[in-house]
Parts: C-alpha cells; structure tokens; sequence
C-alpha cells in the first residue's frame, strides 16, 4: 500500500486528505476529495483514509467498494421497499384460506391481475429467496459501509492533536485572527470549561470539545437496522416464527397447526353475537350495510398438550392446560402460542340422513342411515337387507367441465355417488348421484331412491395461530436505532481550536451541523479574553 509522507513527518495511508498527524491538506487528495487551495477544508471523517478509497485491486476491494457505497445501499433500501409494496397489492398466500387452491383463488378473486401475481410468484413474496437476497444485501451494505467508515473515523477522534497546520486553521470555516499580546488565554479556558468543552493543549495549542458522541449517531443507527434485519431475517425459522391457521368444528378436538403435535384445541362453542337492527344508534348503518354486522365472535376452547410421543395412528393422551376464550384481539395464550379468532362459518353441514325409497313412491322407507360428513363410512347396511355404499364423496362439490369435483374437503356442500344394493339381488347395484337440491338417476333404469330426510348442522371457527419470538428482537433493534437518532439529531459534535502566534493567536472552529449554535458559544468563550470575533467564512463568500 502506498503510503503519503507528510513535511511534519507523518506518514499517512492512501486516500487521506488531511495529515492525520498536523490537519495540512495533503494536494495530491484535494482535487480527488472536492477543495483546492483557495476552499474550504472537507471534513468529512476528518480526511481520514478509507478503505473503500485506498484499495481496488482485488474482487474482495471491488465487492468493498461496491457494497461500502451510500448510493448502493439506498437503491438496495428502494428496492426492497417497492418489493415490499407490491406484496401487499394482493394478500400473501398465508392469508388466503388454506382450503383453497393459491391458482385458483388469486385469478377468482383479482381476475388477470390475480392470475400474473400469482405466476410472478407475488403471492409469497416475503418468504422468496429474492426478497432474502435483498435484505441480507442491505444488512451487508450496512455493516461493510460503517466499518468503512468507522474506523478510521475513530482513530482519528481518538488521537486528536492540539497543534495543526496552519492551512488547517485558515481553511476551517470559522476561523479569525487577533493581534496583540493583552490575551487572557486562562480566562478563555476557564469559559471553555463552562460551557462543557473538554479541553487538551500542547505548547500552548488549544483543542476544546464536546458531544463528540454525537459522532456515532449514524453507526448506532446501523447497528439498530442490522439487528432489526437480523429479526425479520429469523421470522423464516420455524423455531422463531409461527403464522398458521387453523378450522375447528364445535365439538371437534384437532391439533393445533405449527405446534408440531405438541397442543390440541377443543371447539366447545362458537359465539356469534350481531348488532341489533332495532337499535336506532345503528340502525342507518346497518340499512346500508344490508347484512347483519358482527359485534362479537368468539370462541370458547379448551387447550389440551399431549404427554406421548407421537406415533403414527395412535390416539394421543391429551392433558389440558386450560380453558379460555379467543376473541378478536383478545387471543388465547399457551406454550408461547396464541390463537387468534380470525374467522367463522356458520351452519356447515354436519351430518345427512337419507332413506331408501321406491323411486316412485316416497312413502315407502326400507331404512335409513346417517352419514357423518367428517368420517363417512364406506358401506351402510340396512335392516330391510339393503346396502349402500359410498362410491364418491364430494364434500364442497361443484361441476367443473361437466364433472362433479370438490372445491375443498370441507362439507359445506356435500353430494355423494352411492351405489344401492337391494337385499338378495346379486345383479348389479343401481347407481345414484344425491346432493343438496340435486337427485340423479346414473342410468334412468333405477328402481330404487334415496331420499333426504333430516340434516344437521354445526358453527366452524378459523384461528390463526402465532408463535413470535422475534419481537424481542425487532424492539431492541427499533430502540438501539431510535437511541442513534436522537444521538444524532439533537447534539452536534463541536470543536475549537486556538493557536499561538508571534504576535497574537489564531481562533478556528467546526461542527458537523448548527453551526450558529457554535458561532454562539464561541462568543461566549472569548467574552472579555482580547479575542477577536471570527469569521464565518462561508457565510462571507456569500
């Protein structure tokens, strides 16, 4: 690395613009850092050298230096942020109910827009390898851009020299001079102390400073930013983040999803309480609403935690751990889990009772069975020597392309395929296609019906289930950089220098910002020391 001998003595790295020994401007870095001789000096990381601009050799400098630029991290930032925007044009998949397919949904709900979301891959966004690219490439960009500039900053600061360079004095922006010899220079320190400068001399140079923590303002930023990113970086590990969802039938006990197993919720009731229609507070609104609006629904569970190790087709032994109530905002906690009341579906089938009739007289009955929705079973066999059997279950069943499917295995709409089995017939058994509102003959030669009879129904609670340990995180990364902000914001890093000359002394300031403020206290610390009132440099070429 070549290296730049200063006339004090001093050699500095390349890429340093003032000696970091004496604070003379070293020319061969002038033009490259913006000033000539006639400017003012940039003192900006006080003319230390960085890394960034001393090495471009090798792919490890230029990926440095890539990643060490202001301008590459705020394009990273805008990026990631337009990113983020267009995720929330549609909901993420992990919104959309589970029982639909993503495909589908996105093109039934947004049309064409949904459908190139959904292709594009929009729809899951947040979890994409590309966005993860994007975040670790800010988390780099800041780390690489605050070493850089960190550290040569700091050694700076830290061995900060009374004496400098007389160019150094002339180019600072305030900056005077004062002839004479009637300079009271203890008084002058004396009301440095009182305005809580920290003062160092050398031979009768002067440095005085304070808030010089303000300096760190930005990198404490960074540091806020980087655990924040490390936090919305762990949200993807199981371990640390749970967003799941989950239905429950009343009186159904299912296992809670993203639990591993570990925690079981029984449905005892779901509550749904509207607001009054008679009520004359709402009732304007509810006109216009044209539907019942909820006021309340919640639903009343019991958390149960299996004690076995889970085994394939084993019933677990469940334990419970309590009974509570999970209502909007108001969740039921557990194990570091909370169950959100998210959503509801009122009256889905439960179970259907059907007979067995003459197809032409419904009066007839050679026996009925109940089909339990949730657990049919395959064959049923009657007393009157029938037997049906289920050949097809269509749970939520629709025609698509003039076939029977099933939008979801949910029985919100069942229909079945049965095959009916007269008592001593061994021929082949008469084919029937039953739904809700729909009876089919399969062949049109069917001597035998099968006919509804009763049905019941039952209330279907949708909770969502969080595990959030990266709260933690993101708070202790959101107050490290709020502490940053107001570290940097509301103090200012301020020195003065004062030189000895042959006849009289020699006055410079500089502050990073408010530089009235500093023109201020400057006046106070040299009231009554002979001192003359410096120049804002600056202020006088305009």
């Amino acid at each position: 690395m070549n290296m730049i001998t200063c006339e004090c003595g001093h050699k500095n790295k390349e890429g340093t613009v003032l000696c970091e020994a004496c604070g003379k401007p070293l020319n061969q870095n002038e033009a490259a850092d913006g000033t000539n001789g006639s400017s003012l000096l940039n003192m900006r990381y006080d003319g230390s050298a960085r890394r960034s601009q001393t090495y471009n050799r090798t792919w490890i400098d230029k990926i440095w230096n890539f990643f060490s630029s202001v301008k590459v991290g705020v394009w990273l930032i805008v990026l990631t942020l337009i990113a983020s925007a267009i995720g929330t044009i549609f909901p993420q998949e992990m919104y959309i109910p589970s029982n639909v397919d993503p495909a589908a949904h996105y093109e039934d709900q947004y049309g064409i827009l949904g459908k190139i979301y959904y292709q594009l891959g929009f729809h899951k966004l947040f979890s994409s390898w590309w966005y993860m690219v994007l975040l670790a490439m800010i988390g780099i960009s800041i780390i690489i851009a605050s070493i850089d500039r960190f550290v040569p900053l700091y050694k700076t600061l830290k061995h900060q020299k009374p004496k400098r360079h007389e160019q150094f004095m002339k180019k600072q922006r305030i900056f005077g001079q004062t002839e004479g010899t009637d300079i009271d220079i203890d008084l002058f320190k004396n009301q440095l102390k009182k305005q809580r400068f920290k003062i160092k001399e050398e031979n009768g140079h002067i440095v005085a400073e304070k808030n010089r923590f303000a300096r760190w303002g930005p990198y404490v930023n960074h540091i806020g930013l980087i655990i924040f990113l490390l936090g919305a970086l762990l949200r993807f590990l199981p371990m640390m983040y749970t967003d799941d969802f989950i239905w429950v039938r009343e009186g159904e006990t299912a296992v809670v999803n993203g639990t591993d197993g570990k925690y079981y919720i029984k449905n005892k009731d779901f509550i749904l309480d509207t607001y009054d229609e008679d009520d004359q507070r709402f009732k304007e609104a509810l006109e216009k609403n044209g539907s019942p609006v909820p006021k309340n629904f919640q639903t009343n569970a019991v958390i149960y935690e299996r004690t076995d190790p889970i085994v394939a087709g084993k019933e677990p032994e469940l334990k419970e751990i309590k009974e509570a109530q999970a209502r909007v905002n108001h969740p039921i906690k557990f194990g570091g889990y909370a169950l959100y009341q998210a959503s509801y579906q009122q009256d889905e089938f439960k179970s259907l009772t059907l007979k067995v009739h003459d197809k032409g007289n419904e009066d007839k009955d050679y026996g009925q069975f109940t089909v339990d929705l949730s657990e049919p079973k395959a064959e049923y066999n009657l007393d009157s020597g029938f037997k049906v059997a289920i050949e097809q279950y269509y749970p939520e069943y629709k025609m698509d392309s003039g076939e029977p499917v099933s939008k979801s295995k949910y029985p919100r709409n069942p229909a079945f395929v049965f095959k009916v089995y007269p008592p001593g017939n061994n021929s082949d058994p008469e084919v029937s296609f039953v739904g809700i509102g729909a009876n089919i003959d399969a062949t049109g030669e069917n001597k035998y019906k099968l006919g509804l009879v009763n049905f019941d129904v039952r209330d279907v609670t949708g909770l969502t289930v969080r595990k959030d340990r990266t709260l933690p995180i993101l708070a202790l990364g959101g107050i490290i950089f709020m502490i940053g902000v107001m570290q940097g914001m509301y103090w200012n890093h301020r020195r003065i220098w004062l030189q000895p000359r042959k006849n009289g002394v020699w006055i410079a300031g500089h502050t990073n910002k408010n530089w009235f403020a500093l023109r201020r206290e400057i006046t106070k610390v040299i009231d009554s020391t002979g001192i003359t009132e410096p120049k804002d440099q600056q202020e006088m070429k305009g």
